[in-house]
């Protein structure tokens, strides 16, 4: 599929500009997208041979800017209590009690 002007420009692996990240990368970094839309696609390893072809596999990444990007939401204590209430209830056999460190499946008691 040839690329056109109305889609998001598109940058190989080693030719990022600066300031453009990741969601992992934000992520890395204590960021979060904060509601921005992407700005541009980070290219496939199996794209770089074809500059002028749009990457619509799915290893391709967006990018996001980073100037625009806002600190990670912190979870409340009761948030936290709440989901480990969550984790308790999966990973607590209802036969013995016993609390694993890995969620059960139903299936698989005793």
């Amino acid at each position: 599929m040839p690329r056109s002007d109305t889609t998001l420009p598109e940058y190989d692996r080693a030719a990022v500009p600066e300031g453009l990240l990741t969601r992992r990368q934000l992520r890395d970094q204590g960021l979060s997208p904060g509601g921005q839309e992407p700005v541009a696609v980070l290219r496939c390893k199996y794209c770089a041979y074809r500059p002028n072809q749009s990457c619509n596999h799915p290893t391709r990444a967006w990018l996001w800017r980073r100037d625009l990007a806002k600190p990670k939401r912190v979870p409340t204590l009761a948030q936290e209590w709440a989901l480990d209430r969550a984790m308790a209830a999966r990973q607590t056999c209802p036969l013995c009690r016993r609390r694993y460190f890995v969620c059960l499946q139903a299936a698989v008691l005793h």
